[in-house]
Protein backbone atom coordinates (compact mmCIF):
# COMPACT_ATOMS: atom_id res chain seq x y z
CA UNK A 1 0.00 0.00 0.00
CA UNK A 2 1.20 3.33 -0.71
CA UNK A 3 0.93 6.40 1.62
CA UNK A 4 1.71 9.31 -0.63
CA UNK A 5 1.48 11.74 1.91
CA UNK A 6 3.74 10.23 4.40
CA UNK A 7 6.57 12.51 4.06
CA UNK A 8 4.61 15.51 3.64
CA UNK A 9 2.49 15.54 6.64
CA UNK A 10 4.76 17.19 8.83
CA UNK A 11 6.24 20.01 6.47
CA UNK A 12 2.60 20.33 5.78
CA UNK A 13 1.91 24.42 6.75
CA UNK A 14 -1.61 24.86 6.29
CA UNK A 15 -3.47 23.56 9.84
CA UNK A 16 -6.75 23.85 11.73
CA UNK A 17 -6.32 24.02 15.02
CA UNK A 18 -8.61 22.87 17.88
CA UNK A 19 -8.58 24.61 21.09
CA UNK A 20 -10.03 24.12 24.06
CA UNK A 21 -9.11 26.16 26.97
CA UNK A 22 -5.80 27.55 27.20
CA UNK A 23 -4.07 25.14 25.18
CA UNK A 24 -4.71 23.68 21.02
CA UNK A 25 -6.27 20.07 21.58
CA UNK A 26 -5.60 18.91 18.56
CA UNK A 27 -4.80 19.92 14.83
CA UNK A 28 -6.34 19.29 11.11
CA UNK A 29 -3.12 19.12 8.63
CA UNK A 30 -4.56 20.35 5.25
CA UNK A 31 -3.30 20.46 1.68
CA UNK A 32 -4.90 22.66 -0.79
CA UNK A 33 -4.35 24.23 -3.92
CA UNK A 34 -6.14 27.67 -5.57
CA UNK A 35 -5.85 27.62 -9.71
CA UNK A 36 -7.28 29.97 -12.17
CA UNK A 37 -9.21 28.36 -15.77
CA UNK A 38 -5.57 29.09 -17.49
CA UNK A 39 -3.66 26.50 -15.46
CA UNK A 40 -1.87 28.88 -13.38
CA UNK A 41 -1.76 27.82 -9.32
CA UNK A 42 -2.26 31.11 -7.69
CA UNK A 43 -1.69 29.93 -4.18
CA UNK A 44 -0.83 26.08 -2.63
CA UNK A 45 -0.59 24.44 0.56
CA UNK A 46 1.30 20.86 1.45
CA UNK A 47 1.10 18.00 -0.97
CA UNK A 48 -0.53 19.07 -4.05
CA UNK A 49 1.14 16.57 -6.46
CA UNK A 50 0.25 13.15 -5.06
CA UNK A 51 -2.58 11.61 -5.84
CA UNK A 52 -6.41 11.75 -4.08
CA UNK A 53 -9.37 10.08 -4.20
CA UNK A 54 -11.90 12.72 -4.69
CA UNK A 55 -14.86 10.99 -4.31
CA UNK A 56 -18.35 12.39 -4.10
CA UNK A 57 -16.59 16.17 -4.30
CA UNK A 58 -16.78 15.71 -8.26
CA UNK A 59 -20.30 14.36 -8.80
CA UNK A 60 -20.67 18.39 -10.88
CA UNK A 61 -18.67 16.94 -13.15
CA UNK A 62 -19.78 13.38 -13.34
CA UNK A 63 -23.21 14.88 -14.08
CA UNK A 64 -22.16 16.56 -17.19
CA UNK A 65 -22.49 13.09 -19.86
CA UNK A 66 -26.13 14.01 -18.26
CA UNK A 67 -26.68 16.82 -19.87
CA UNK A 68 -24.24 16.54 -23.11
CA UNK A 69 -25.56 13.49 -23.93
CA UNK A 70 -29.03 14.89 -24.68
CA UNK A 71 -30.30 12.76 -21.74
CA UNK A 72 -31.57 15.65 -20.00
CA UNK A 73 -33.60 16.86 -22.06
CA UNK A 74 -34.84 14.16 -23.40
CA UNK A 75 -36.31 13.09 -20.35
CA UNK A 76 -36.95 16.32 -19.21
CA UNK A 77 -34.77 16.74 -16.40
CA UNK A 78 -35.03 20.01 -14.15
CA UNK A 79 -32.51 22.13 -12.87
CA UNK A 80 -34.02 19.97 -9.23
CA UNK A 81 -33.23 16.96 -10.30
CA UNK A 82 -29.80 18.08 -11.96
CA UNK A 83 -28.51 19.25 -8.60
CA UNK A 84 -30.03 16.16 -6.99
CA UNK A 85 -27.56 14.53 -9.78
CA UNK A 86 -24.34 16.24 -7.75
CA UNK A 87 -25.91 15.14 -4.29
CA UNK A 88 -24.92 13.87 -1.08
CA UNK A 89 -27.87 13.83 -0.09
CA UNK A 90 -28.96 13.15 3.39
CA UNK A 91 -31.77 11.03 2.74
CA UNK A 92 -35.09 13.48 3.45
CA UNK A 93 -38.29 12.70 2.60
CA UNK A 94 -37.73 15.56 -0.72
CA UNK A 95 -34.65 13.37 -1.86
CA UNK A 96 -36.02 9.83 -1.54
CA UNK A 97 -39.63 11.12 -3.49
CA UNK A 98 -37.78 13.10 -5.54
CA UNK A 99 -35.50 10.05 -6.95
CA UNK A 100 -38.15 7.36 -7.15
CA UNK A 101 -40.79 9.96 -9.48
CA UNK A 102 -37.10 10.17 -11.31
CA UNK A 103 -36.92 6.98 -11.97
CA UNK A 104 -40.17 5.82 -12.54
CA UNK A 105 -40.17 8.54 -15.79
CA UNK A 106 -37.52 6.69 -17.30
CA UNK A 107 -39.03 3.67 -17.14
CA UNK A 108 -37.14 2.40 -14.19
CA UNK A 109 -37.21 1.62 -10.52
CA UNK A 110 -35.63 1.84 -7.29
CA UNK A 111 -34.34 -1.61 -7.31
CA UNK A 112 -32.18 -1.05 -10.95
CA UNK A 113 -30.34 1.45 -8.44
CA UNK A 114 -26.70 -0.34 -8.00
CA UNK A 115 -25.20 2.38 -5.43
CA UNK A 116 -26.64 0.08 -2.43
CA UNK A 117 -29.16 1.31 0.73
CA UNK A 118 -28.25 2.89 4.02
CA UNK A 119 -29.89 4.79 6.56
CA UNK A 120 -30.59 8.56 6.23
CA UNK A 121 -27.98 10.88 7.44
CA UNK A 122 -30.39 13.30 8.47
CA UNK A 123 -30.76 11.69 12.07
CA UNK A 124 -34.64 13.02 11.86
CA UNK A 125 -35.18 11.57 8.98
CA UNK A 126 -33.40 8.34 9.60
CA UNK A 127 -35.51 7.97 13.51
CA UNK A 128 -38.95 8.97 10.91
CA UNK A 129 -38.46 5.76 8.63
CA UNK A 130 -37.44 3.53 11.80
CA UNK A 131 -40.54 4.77 13.39
CA UNK A 132 -42.76 3.96 10.56
CA UNK A 133 -41.31 0.57 10.49
CA UNK A 134 -39.54 0.95 7.26
CA UNK A 135 -35.70 0.02 6.04
CA UNK A 136 -33.64 2.48 4.01
CA UNK A 137 -33.39 1.63 0.29
CA UNK A 138 -31.06 2.90 -2.18
CA UNK A 139 -33.44 5.48 -2.94
CA UNK A 140 -31.96 6.38 0.91
CA UNK A 141 -28.46 6.59 -0.15
CA UNK A 142 -26.36 9.63 -0.74
CA UNK A 143 -25.88 8.65 -3.80
CA UNK A 144 -28.75 7.84 -5.40
CA UNK A 145 -29.39 10.89 -7.49
CA UNK A 146 -26.31 10.65 -9.45
CA UNK A 147 -26.99 6.47 -10.02
CA UNK A 148 -30.38 8.15 -11.49
CA UNK A 149 -28.63 10.29 -13.52
CA UNK A 150 -26.15 7.53 -14.82
CA UNK A 151 -29.24 5.78 -15.57
CA UNK A 152 -31.01 8.09 -17.78
CA UNK A 153 -27.86 8.84 -19.72
CA UNK A 154 -27.75 4.94 -20.50
CA UNK A 155 -31.42 4.75 -21.04
CA UNK A 156 -31.10 7.74 -23.28
CA UNK A 157 -27.93 6.06 -24.71
CA UNK A 158 -29.55 3.14 -25.60
CA UNK A 159 -27.14 0.40 -23.37
CA UNK A 160 -27.73 -1.89 -21.05
CA UNK A 161 -28.33 -0.60 -17.47
CA UNK A 162 -26.91 -3.61 -15.46
CA UNK A 163 -23.32 -3.39 -14.98
CA UNK A 164 -23.31 0.79 -14.15
CA UNK A 165 -21.23 1.03 -11.83
CA UNK A 166 -18.33 -1.31 -14.06
CA UNK A 167 -15.06 0.87 -15.08
CA UNK A 168 -15.36 -1.04 -18.33
CA UNK A 169 -19.21 0.69 -18.72
CA UNK A 170 -20.02 3.36 -21.04
CA UNK A 171 -21.35 5.51 -17.83
CA UNK A 172 -18.27 5.37 -16.16
CA UNK A 173 -15.73 5.85 -20.04
CA UNK A 174 -17.58 9.02 -20.58
CA UNK A 175 -16.55 10.04 -17.02
CA UNK A 176 -13.33 8.85 -17.39
CA UNK A 177 -13.25 11.28 -20.47
CA UNK A 178 -14.75 14.56 -18.99
CA UNK A 179 -11.86 14.27 -15.56
CA UNK A 180 -8.82 13.34 -18.53
CA UNK A 181 -10.27 16.86 -20.24
CA UNK A 182 -10.74 18.69 -17.65
CA UNK A 183 -7.21 17.45 -15.25
CA UNK A 184 -5.42 17.81 -18.59
CA UNK A 185 -4.03 14.05 -17.70
CA UNK A 186 -3.85 10.65 -19.11
CA UNK A 187 -6.12 8.45 -16.06
CA UNK A 188 -5.23 5.03 -18.01
CA UNK A 189 -2.63 4.22 -15.27
CA UNK A 190 -4.20 6.09 -12.32
CA UNK A 191 -4.72 4.64 -9.17
CA UNK A 192 -8.84 3.80 -8.37
CA UNK A 193 -10.41 2.64 -6.11
CA UNK A 194 -13.67 1.31 -5.59
CA UNK A 195 -16.19 4.56 -3.81
CA UNK A 196 -19.06 4.31 -1.46
CA UNK A 197 -22.01 3.97 -3.76
CA UNK A 198 -19.53 1.42 -5.71
CA UNK A 199 -18.81 3.34 -8.72
CA UNK A 200 -14.74 3.73 -9.49
CA UNK A 201 -12.98 6.77 -7.48
CA UNK A 202 -9.88 7.84 -9.67
CA UNK A 203 -6.86 9.61 -8.30
CA UNK A 204 -6.07 12.53 -9.61
CA UNK A 205 -3.81 15.33 -7.50
CA UNK A 206 -5.17 18.63 -5.83
CA UNK A 207 -3.60 20.65 -8.14
CA UNK A 208 -5.30 19.30 -10.82
CA UNK A 209 -8.33 18.66 -9.42
CA UNK A 210 -8.10 22.79 -8.79
CA UNK A 211 -7.58 23.28 -12.47
CA UNK A 212 -10.49 20.82 -13.38
CA UNK A 213 -12.88 23.14 -10.96
CA UNK A 214 -11.56 26.06 -12.49
CA UNK A 215 -12.42 24.99 -16.05
CA UNK A 216 -16.23 24.52 -14.45
CA UNK A 217 -16.32 27.54 -13.02
CA UNK A 218 -14.98 29.68 -16.02
CA UNK A 219 -15.77 27.10 -19.00
CA UNK A 220 -15.20 29.64 -21.98
CA UNK A 221 -12.28 27.86 -23.37
CA UNK A 222 -14.63 24.47 -23.33
CA UNK A 223 -16.76 23.70 -26.45
CA UNK A 224 -19.80 25.76 -26.37
CA UNK A 225 -22.05 22.79 -25.76
CA UNK A 226 -19.69 21.80 -22.88
CA UNK A 227 -19.61 25.05 -21.36
CA UNK A 228 -23.57 25.43 -21.45
CA UNK A 229 -23.67 22.08 -19.62
CA UNK A 230 -21.58 23.57 -16.82
CA UNK A 231 -23.01 26.89 -16.74
CA UNK A 232 -26.73 25.11 -16.05
CA UNK A 233 -24.97 22.80 -13.82
CA UNK A 234 -23.97 25.56 -11.23
CA UNK A 235 -26.87 27.55 -12.12
CA UNK A 236 -29.24 24.35 -10.64
CA UNK A 237 -27.09 23.91 -7.43
CA UNK A 238 -27.60 27.26 -6.92
CA UNK A 239 -31.29 27.42 -7.75
CA UNK A 240 -32.21 24.13 -5.34
CA UNK A 241 -28.82 23.95 -2.72
CA UNK A 242 -31.30 22.03 -0.37
CA UNK A 243 -31.24 18.88 -3.21
CA UNK A 244 -27.23 18.87 -3.40
CA UNK A 245 -27.01 17.86 0.41
CA UNK A 246 -29.73 18.66 3.22
CA UNK A 247 -30.72 20.08 6.22
CA UNK A 248 -27.73 21.29 8.90
CA UNK A 249 -25.22 20.34 5.89
CA UNK A 250 -22.95 22.95 4.75
CA UNK A 251 -22.92 22.51 0.73
CA UNK A 252 -26.31 23.32 1.00
CA UNK A 253 -25.61 26.45 3.64
CA UNK A 254 -22.75 27.62 1.81
CA UNK A 255 -24.39 27.12 -1.97
CA UNK A 256 -27.55 28.85 -0.81
CA UNK A 257 -25.47 31.75 1.07
CA UNK A 258 -23.25 32.22 -1.93
CA UNK A 259 -25.76 32.65 -4.52
CA UNK A 260 -23.97 31.54 -7.46
CA UNK A 261 -20.68 33.11 -6.46
CA UNK A 262 -19.33 29.44 -4.66
CA UNK A 263 -20.74 26.41 -6.57
CA UNK A 264 -18.81 23.89 -3.35
CA UNK A 265 -19.32 20.04 -2.85
CA UNK A 266 -18.06 17.85 0.15
CA UNK A 267 -16.24 14.52 -0.21
CA UNK A 268 -15.53 11.37 1.97
CA UNK A 269 -12.42 11.16 4.04
CA UNK A 270 -12.53 15.29 4.11
CA UNK A 271 -12.19 16.46 0.47
CA UNK A 272 -13.89 19.59 -0.75
CA UNK A 273 -13.66 21.13 -4.55
CA UNK A 274 -15.03 24.56 -4.78
CA UNK A 275 -15.49 26.99 -8.25
CA UNK A 276 -16.28 30.37 -7.83
CA UNK A 277 -17.29 31.58 -11.36
CA UNK A 278 -16.88 35.39 -11.22
CA UNK A 279 -13.27 34.86 -10.34
CA UNK A 280 -12.73 31.60 -12.76
CA UNK A 281 -10.93 29.98 -10.09
CA UNK A 282 -11.16 26.49 -8.47
CA UNK A 283 -10.32 25.76 -4.83
CA UNK A 284 -9.33 21.68 -3.97
CA UNK A 285 -9.22 20.95 -0.54
CA UNK A 286 -8.18 17.21 1.70
CA UNK A 287 -7.41 17.40 5.85
CA UNK A 288 -5.02 14.34 6.15
CA UNK A 289 -7.13 12.75 8.83
CA UNK A 290 -10.37 12.57 6.54
CA UNK A 291 -11.95 14.53 9.18
CA UNK A 292 -14.68 16.80 7.79
CA UNK A 293 -14.86 19.91 10.02
CA UNK A 294 -11.43 20.37 9.18
CA UNK A 295 -11.84 20.47 5.60
CA UNK A 296 -14.84 22.80 6.34
CA UNK A 297 -12.95 25.21 8.34
CA UNK A 298 -10.24 25.01 5.81
CA UNK A 299 -12.40 25.71 3.01
CA UNK A 300 -14.26 28.48 4.66
CA UNK A 301 -10.80 30.41 5.56
CA UNK A 302 -9.59 29.56 1.98
CA UNK A 303 -12.85 31.78 0.58
CA UNK A 304 -12.28 34.58 3.10
CA UNK A 305 -8.62 34.57 1.63
CA UNK A 306 -10.33 34.89 -2.08
CA UNK A 307 -12.66 38.11 -0.62
CA UNK A 308 -15.57 35.74 -1.33
CA UNK A 309 -16.96 35.56 2.79
CA UNK A 310 -19.27 38.77 2.78
CA UNK A 311 -20.52 39.41 6.13
CA UNK A 312 -23.81 37.99 5.16
CA UNK A 313 -22.63 34.58 4.39
CA UNK A 314 -20.47 34.73 7.41
CA UNK A 315 -23.98 35.18 9.38
CA UNK A 316 -25.43 31.86 7.93
CA UNK A 317 -21.70 29.86 7.74
CA UNK A 318 -19.66 30.49 10.56
CA UNK A 319 -21.29 27.77 12.78
CA UNK A 320 -19.70 25.26 9.91
CA UNK A 321 -16.65 27.23 9.07
CA UNK A 322 -15.96 29.49 12.33
CA UNK A 323 -17.63 26.74 14.93
CA UNK A 324 -17.04 26.89 18.58
CA UNK A 325 -16.84 23.40 20.52
CA UNK A 326 -19.93 23.01 23.33
CA UNK A 327 -20.44 20.72 25.55
CA UNK A 328 -23.39 18.55 26.65
CA UNK A 329 -24.90 21.70 28.83
CA UNK A 330 -24.40 23.86 25.58
CA UNK A 331 -21.63 25.77 27.04
CA UNK A 332 -18.97 26.98 25.41
CA UNK A 333 -15.55 25.17 25.43
CA UNK A 334 -13.52 25.95 23.08
CA UNK A 335 -13.00 27.17 19.04
CA UNK A 336 -11.76 26.01 15.51
CA UNK A 337 -9.47 28.22 13.76
CA UNK A 338 -7.59 27.74 10.65
CA UNK A 339 -3.47 28.56 10.31
CA UNK A 340 -1.22 29.78 7.69
CA UNK A 341 2.13 29.00 8.70
CA UNK A 342 4.99 31.10 7.44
Amino acid sequence: MVDHFANHITRNPFTVTVSRGPIVESRHLVSAAICDSDGKLLESWGNIDSPVYLRSAIKPLQALPLVESGAADAFDISNRELSLACASHTGETFHVEAVTSWLNRIGLSISDLECGSHWPSYDVAARALAVSGQEPTAAHNNCSGKHSGFLTTAVHLKEETKGYIQMAHPVQQRIVRVLEDFTDLDLSGAPVGTDGCSIPTIGIPLSRAALAFARFANPASLSPERALACQRIQQAIADYPEMIAGTDRLCTALNKAAKGRVIAKVGAEAVFLAALPEQGIGIAIKAHDGTTRGAEVALGALLDKMGVMKEEMHTSLDAYVRPTLRNRNNIEVGHLQAVFEE
